[in-house]
């Protein structure tokens, strides 16, 4: 019983540092018995690999959280496998296990696992990185309740960069099902989800998932399990998994054509200044893909790994004002509104800030808030989602509120990022 002790405690420390915090720094000369997702990832240049202490680098285990849900029967791999995702140094990287044919899989959705994978084979099947040769013998479970990270992921970026995002859990926002499904259009099968840019990722759901025969909606934010399969023009075309109906969740009517708003296209020195008024940047108002929108005291922001955005730029709103910024719409969308997407974040280390959705049905000449007042801003990207029933022409801003110099914990006022803005039709 004094040895068993020990090493219960240093396998929960191992597990728990690779599924909820980045890896620490182990002394030199002393291996760790854990390798990162990310790292075993690497070790994959086109062909298998025998996994084993070489090119393990001396480890044997890997350590994540369960992000597949065996409940819902759409789980990348097939039934018989589960999905682990874990984050080392901010990158959140994920591996499908399958295990064999019969086998019982009692894990659910936030275990803590650790998988002995020396012996095991790093292959691609279907266009994912998968490790074979594992069984439930080979995976031991730490802890259970913790809650996995969500990556918000545009379909630009999933197409970008799938190796990115595959096999981890995602959320989903601004694209609609296309063709729309009329009449008793149901999940089964594959279903295209196309952004307002024209770009597309593929909804996939297995004939046996227990939502099959569930209808599927206009518009939806869509979370689950992302895997690179490629396209007929031979380009990455991923797939998306949702897990269960739950994953889909506020389905809403269509995003509007163009949408969501990224901000890219237009140089990021066409708005530096936080305050304009030039012939090319008139009262601040710069034209993007969608339209004109007022930057007031906001500028293009694309500094990688401190700006909040998913493509190369996406809006900073200046801190410490005692004066609104804005970010607000110089036109009407014609057919109302039921829902509002975006991402949004602290810069870099920033303070958090408070900000609010509001909406104008004449033309901006008076504003309403809709939603309520966001105050959570961190030094990572959140998505939110503004549900609502506004019916006519109707346009938006963001109001970030002028509570003057930060001045913690009564005073938080820091740069907010904004980007990927999406607007779904009532």
């Amino acid at each position: 019983m004094k040895r068993t002790l020990p090493f219960a405690l240093m396998l929960s420390a191992f597990a728990l540092g690779g599924c909820l915090e980045d890896n620490p720094d182990y002394a030199a000369g002393i291996p760790s018995p854990t390798i990162s997702i990310a790292d075993v990832r690497n070790l994959y240049k086109g062909t298998d690999v025998l996994l084993d202490n070489g090119n393990l680098s001396g480890a044997r285990q890997i350590a994540g959280l369960v992000i597949s849900d065996a409940s819902g029967r759409n789980v990348p791999g097939g039934p018989q496998a589960i999905v682990v995702q874990n984050r080392r140094k901010g990158q959140v990287r994920g591996l499908v296990l399958p295990m064999p044919e019969g086998a019982s899989l009692n894990y659910a959705v936030g275990d803590s696992v650790v998988v002995d994978i020396s012996g095991a084979t790093l292959t691609s099947q279907s266009g994912g990185l998968r490790i074979t040769g594992l069984s439930p013998a080979n995976i031991t479970k730490v802890s259970s309740g913790n809650k996995p990270v969500v990556q918000a992921a545009t379909i630009e970026a999933l197409r970008a960069s799938p190796g990115t995002y595959e096999a981890t859990l995602v959320r989903v926002t601004g694209g609609n099902i296309t063709p729309a499904p009329t009449g008793g259009v149901t999940y089964s099968g594959d279903k295209n989800l196309v952004d307002g840019s024209g770009n597309q990722l593929v909804l996939h759901t297995e004939a046996a998932a227990a939502f099959a025969s569930r209808r599927v909606p206009a518009s939806a934010t869509f979370q689950g399990i992302p895997v690179a399969v490629t396209g007929a023009d031979g380009q990455p075309l991923p797939q998306l998994w949702l897990r269960t109906i739950a994953d889909a969740i506020d389905p809403s009517g269509p995003v509007y054509a163009g949408f969501p708003e990224s901000f890219e296209g237009v140089p990021q020195s066409t708005k530096g200044s936080y305050n304009m008024n030039t012939a090319a940047v008139p009262d601040n108002t710069v034209t993007f893909g969608t339209g004109p929108w007022k930057l007031y005291q906001t500028i293009l922001g694309n500094t990688a790994g401190r700006d909040r955005y998913t493509g190369t730029q996406g809006l900073r709103m200046q801190q410490n004002l005692t004066v609104p910024a804005v970010a607000e719409m110089k036109f009407d969308l014609p057919n109302g509104a039921s829902k509002v997407t975006l991402l949004y974040g602290a810069y870099y280390n920033d303070a958090s800030s408070s900000w609010m959705l509001e909406y104008s049905q004449d033309q901006g000449a008076t504003w309403q808030q809709t939603g309520p007042t966001i105050t959570d801003a961190g030094s990572w990207q959140h998505s939110i989602t503004f549900l609502m029933n506004i019916e006519g022409p109707v346009r938006f801003r963001i109001n970030k509120l002028g509570l003057g110099t930060s001045a913690p914990p009564a005073i938080l006022n820091g740069r907010l990022g904004l980007d990927d803005i999406a607007i779904y039709e009532n």
